[in-house]
This record gives structure tokens, sequence and C-alpha cells, in this order.
């Protein structure tokens, strides 16, 4: 038991000894996940608890203890699940494949190798950054599958709420226990990567005619598929979870841009199902499944080339749903001081309404006063020239405006509008 522990130990501070949030452990029992959410200190008291069969724990943290995509607090590695039993390729060759794959610079070297008892898991650890980093850490995610597509990589264990199996523990399948093999400790900075691997993704790189557009085109996709994600599960959270009339939309949304996100259909519906579980009278789960079927086959039908074929001829910019903010904020009703909360579910108003506040702003920080500061300065000013005009006239009462302008250092009109103040008595 001891030596058990110390590997599951020393292979869960190996990513999260200085983690910020939630860490998921799970064990499945009965083709059913189990699973806690600790800090990383607690997870040290308890992890003995876990130990046994088929136990996991998440690779990256969440903000609060749920581990679903939009609940994202620190993304802390990369990583790849060879399936390679699926294949029937043998081990020495998986690890020879990627060792020529580093040499080449292809990919980097990874971190540490977890053989998990039917596949390895390679893992690359990075200096720890926070959700809004997620696009880019999804096209790296999914670039570093790809490179691994020959050998068996699953290109659907690449979604940041993934959990992967803990040293020590045993696969229940074969009786087999869970090693890790550790090669370094440097943590990757994920620009750095970016720079690396993805030279179409850097913005201080100079634009050339003919640049590839696919990466940047997946990456800006998946934002907006993340920030939406996020913004429905903070509409729900505005609304006190009391979202009565719009349960089957929010989840047939939240499964749709969850299936793309996460590209693991099964996976996403246990999202979807989770996400249901929070309102205040939730929808039973024959109802989240009939409601939302169809956001599956949507997505399918997105990542169907003969699909999106036909989808172009006809106008439209691809198979799937396209829908816009505007349907979106019908469909759920959302109230311009709902969209004050929101990221980008957003109408025109809204639009306007951040930018005057981002030009105001941006005028701020380059010295430009406010309005209401200028206008004070602008009468203070004013005055002075008033008092200037008094003692000007009584010193020289047979002066013209001619003369007064040019001794103030003024133009006449100007001198003209100031005594016209003075006749009224304005100031």
């Amino acid at each position: 038991m001891g030596n058990v522990l110390e590997k599951a130990t020393r292979h869960f501070f190996f990513q999260h000894s200085d983690a910020d949030g939630w860490v998921t452990i799970a064990k499945r029992e009965n083709g059913v996940y189990r699973q806690r959410h600790y800090k990383p200190e607690e997870a040290a008291r308890r992890l003995s608890e876990w130990l046994g069969e088929d136990v996991y724990f998440s690779q990256n943290t969440f903000y609060i203890p749920q581990r679903r995509i939009e609940n994202i607090r620190q993304l802390r590695a990369l990583y790849s699940d060879i399936d390679f039993y699926l294949l029937n390729l043998n081990v020495e060759w998986i690890l020879g494949s990627v060792e020529l794959l580093i040499k080449d610079g292809v990919i980097p070297e990874p971190n540490l190798i977890i053989f998990s008892g039917r596949g390895i898991v390679f893992v690359w650890l990075l200096e720890p950054v926070p959700y809004q980093a997620l696009p880019l850490w999804q096209v790296l995610e999914n670039t570093f599958s790809e490179k691994l597509a020959k050998i068996g990589a699953d290109k659907k264990a690449t979604d940041a709420a993934r959990i992967f199996r803990l040293a020590g523990s045993t696969n229940g399948k074969n009786g087999e226990m869970v090693e890790v093999e550790y090669r370094h400790e440097h943590r990757y900075d994920l620009r750095q990567l970016r720079d690396d691997y993805l030279p179409e993704l850097n913005p201080d790189r100079q634009k050339k005619k003919g640049r590839p557009k696919k990466v940047v085109q997946l990456h800006n996709v998946y934002r907006l598929h993340f920030t939406r994600l996020r913004d429905l599960a903070k509409l729900v959270q505005l609304r006190n979870y009391e979202v009565d009339g719009f349960r089957e939309t929010m989840c047939f949304l939240y499964r749709y841009w969850s299936c793309c996100i996460l590209n693991d259909p099964e996976e996403a519906l246990e999202h979807t199902k989770a996400f249901n579980e929070q309102f205040t009278r939730p929808l039973s789960e024959k109802e989240v499944v009939r409601a939302t079927k169809s956001a599956e086959k949507a997505w399918a039908a997105r990542n169907n080339a003969e699909a999106n074929r036909l989808a172009i001829e006809k106008g439209y910019p691809g198979a799937g749903y396209n829908i816009s903010n505007k349907k979106i904020i019908s469909w759920l009703d959302i109230t311009r001081e709902e969209q004050k909360q929101l990221e980008t579910i957003i109408d025109g108003w809204e639009k306007q309404r951040r930018n005057t506040v981002y030009q105001r702003e941006k005028r701020r920080e380059s010295g430009v006063k406010p309005r209401e500061v200028y206008l004070e300065q602008e009468r203070e000013k004013t005055k002075d020239k008033l008092y200037l005009l008094r003692e000007a006239m009584r010193i020289h009462p047979e002066a013209k405006n001619k003369d007064l302008a040019k001794l103030l250092g003024l133009s006449i009109q100007h001198v003209k509008r100031l005594k016209s103040s003075l006749k009224n008595g304005k100031n």
C-alpha cells in the first residue's frame, strides 16, 4: 500500500503541486464514474481513499467543483492518449516513433508518459494559464493529436476537462498497474509553443499572401463556441437557475456547442446532463436526450465533408447550426442588463456601449480628459479671461476691441463674446 500511495502522490503533485483551483479525482465503478473535487492540499490527505481499480484525475483545474469545460480555471497540461492496442501496435515501436518526431521537431518532448495498461498518454506540462487561453490551447492540443494520429492518438480525448489514469492504480480490464515515466520538469510556455508549432497564429508574424488559414479559422471558431458556452452558463447563474420556459433551448445549445468543443458526442451529452442538473427544476434525463438529439446530428453534419459542400452550395457558411446572436437573444429573451454580464452573446446596442466605454478609457490612458473635467477647465479659463478683460477695460477705458484683442492675445471675435458675457452678467 505504501509503495502504491507513493506512486499516486508523486504523479498527482508532479502536475498539481502549485495548482490553483479544484482538481477532480474519479473512480469508475460498475461502468459509472464517481468523482469528487479537491484543492491540491486536501487531495494529499484523501488520495489513499481512492486507490484501487480505475482511478483517474483531471489534468487541468476548475474554478468551482464541477468538471465541465466552461469551468476551467488553469490550463496546466497538453496531452495525447494513444490507444495502440486497438491497432495491435508494439509499445517499443510507439515510443521509437515518438522519439523520431521529437528529434525532427514535429512535437516537443513530453514531461511524462503514463502507461495506462492498455495505452499510453504523453503529457506536456505548461506554465499555468487562465481559461482565456483555452482556444489557443485547444488548437495546440488538436495539432499534437493530429501529429500522433498514425500511431493511434484518440481524437476524442482532446478536451481540457479530460481525466487520465493515476499512477499506482490498476486497470480493471487487465489488472495491470498504471506506471509513469518522468522525463523532465520544464514547463512549456503556451505562447512559445504557438510560435514553434503554430506560426500562423503568431500576431507579430508578418502576414504573407497565400498564408494558410485553416488553423486561424479553427482558433477563431473554437473561441466563439467556447465563449458562447460560458455565456450560457453565466446566463443560468444570472437567473438564479430559474430557467423554466428556456430549459430545452438552453440544453440544446449547450449540447451543440459542447460537441463542437469536445469533439466527443458522448462526453458532450454527459456534460449537458450535468448542466441541466443545475436548474431549480431540471428536465428528466429522457427529456434532455430527446430535446437535444438534433444538436448531435448537426455537429456530425458539420464534420462531414459532403454535408459541408452541399451547405456551401446552398449559400450557407457550412453544415451544422450557424446561429446568430440576434436569434439566440430572441430565443432566450436575454435582456440588455444581462448582456452587460456576457462575453459574446450581445446585440449591436451592447457592442456600441462597450465601444464607447473602450474609447473613453483609451482617451484617459492617452491623457485626454473626460468631458466633464474638460468643460470645467474651460469654464475656469473663461473666468480668467473675463477678469483680465475687466482689468484691461478699467485701465484703458477708451480702448477699442482690436486694441483689447492685441493686449490680451485673443481674437476680436473672442473679445466681443467676452464683452457680451459681461453685459449679460453670466460671469
